[in-house]
């Protein structure tokens, strides 16, 4: 388990734009990770994304689903962001979004390592909401050395 200061050693976003909360598990042997993120009301995005109907801008679930692989690629790695390492988020690929993440959700991300070809990392990534994939994508990483 980590919490949001564990998560800020690994992860160089901050708000607000750090966008996992808690790690819940990580499982090197099977390569996985399971965080999650609160939508609170208050998250700025909401002011505009729609005022009368809010809901979390897709990009953004795909943003938490790639933070989420990015720490399971540096806890594989067994680096930090203070080894001069980053893990950008270089693409998606099936992405799909199947029901609207609104205020008061909890957003549980889960990414499983899937291959690595030089420093390009894929992983399987999932946005779950009471039980349900809100959110699915295979999101594609470029591990670079600072």
């Amino acid at each position: 388990m980590m919490n949001i200061e564990k998560i800020k050693e690994y992860l160089p976003q901050r708000y607000p734009f750090l966008l996992v909360d808690r790690v819940v598990s990580v499982d090197l042997e099977a390569k996985t990770i399971d965080c999650y993120k609160n939508v609170s009301g208050n998250e700025e995005f909401f002011i505009g994304h729609f005022p009368d109907h809010p809901i979390m801008p897709g990009v953004l679930i795909i943003e938490a689903m790639a933070q989420s692989a990015g720490i399971l690629g540096f806890k594989m790695s067994d680096k930090t962001k203070d080894d001069n390492s980053v893990y950008y988020f270089a693409g998606a690929d099936k992405v799909r979004f199947r029901q609207p993440v609104v205020p008061g959700d909890k957003l549980e991300l889960k990414a499983k390592f899937l291959a690595q070809k030089r420093d390009i990392w894929k992983f399987s990534c999932q946005a779950i909401v009471e039980g349900k994939v809100v959110s699915s994508a295979e999101i594609i990483c470029a591990k670079k050395e600072l």
